[in-house]
């Protein structure tokens, strides 16, 4: 599951966070990894736009990852994509420390990180129109009806993050709990600027490598549901220009 995903509500201060700031255990080898990768590839947290072509050093299309979790999937992804630079998003030290390693093992030169809340980082740090694409895999669900307010894919974190697409740039989520996948559903084929690029669920793209935890789920005849939506090209809008509703 990921780590970090937030639902977010109008309002710079307030927005409901769907994560837990929980600790877990931190092996050595990934407090190793931690501190010595994050000096290199870590983004600090600042209020105002990141310049992408700085940070990576090349002009090449851009893909965030919110809530990578213990970064099995971005670091794969990143390596048959050499092509695109990645950055991810996660709070848990654990999950970071991990995608820290991989991203040291394998020689990444195409994935940076931040660890900190997704929708302070989407509204302050990411310019609009300026995402060739959004992965959200594997979200927490919060199963229970009373915490489905905590769920990240909500209208205005929608909004949002389709605001920070190009045109036809894309959305990506996936799920194993089909009532979240109706209400992915749901929630992208409202937002205007989006179109479903299936009927409704779609395959699973190639890019999207099945976890072992999924692989399991599959086994056992659990489903899992992706959603793949574009930004209309037609889509830009004043306000994308302009400072967000949400600031």
């Amino acid at each position: 599951m990921a780590g970090q995903e937030t639902a977010y509500t109008p309002g710079r201060a307030a927005h409901i966070r769907s994560f837990v700031r929980r600790q877990g255990r931190v092996s050595n080898a990934q407090q190793r990894y931690h501190e010595d990768m994050m000096a290199k590839i870590g983004v600090a947290y600042v209020a105002q736009r990141v310049d992408f072509e700085t940070l990576f050093g090349r002009a090449a299309p851009r893909i965030l990852e919110i809530g990578f979790g213990m970064g099995e999937t971005s670091a794969a992804i990143a390596a048959l994509h050499p092509e695109r630079d990645y950055l991810g998003i996660e709070v848990h030290t654990p999950g970071v420390g991990s995608l820290c390693k991989l991203v040291a093992e394998r020689a990444l030169h195409n994935l940076r990180i931040v660890q900190h809340d997704a929708v302070e980082v989407v509204r302050d740090m990411i310019s609009p129109a300026s995402l060739a694409g959004v992965h959200v895999f594997f979200p927490d669900p919060w199963p229970k009806k009373r915490h489905h307010k905590r769920r990240l894919l909500q209208p205005p974190f929608v909004a949002l993050l389709a605001s920070r697409l190009q045109p036809d740039g894309y959305i990506h989520c996936a799920t194993d709990w089909e009532d979240y996948a109706q209400q992915m559903l749901a929630v992208l084929a409202a937002e205007p600027r989006l179109q479903n690029t299936a009927p409704d669920y779609a395959p699973r793209p190639a890019y999207r490598p099945l976890t072992k935890f999924e692989q399991r789920g599959l086994r056992l005849g659990h489903g899992v549901w992706d959603l793949v939506f574009r930004r209309r090209q037609d889509s830009l809008q004043p306000e994308d220009e302009r400072q967000d509703q949400f600031a």
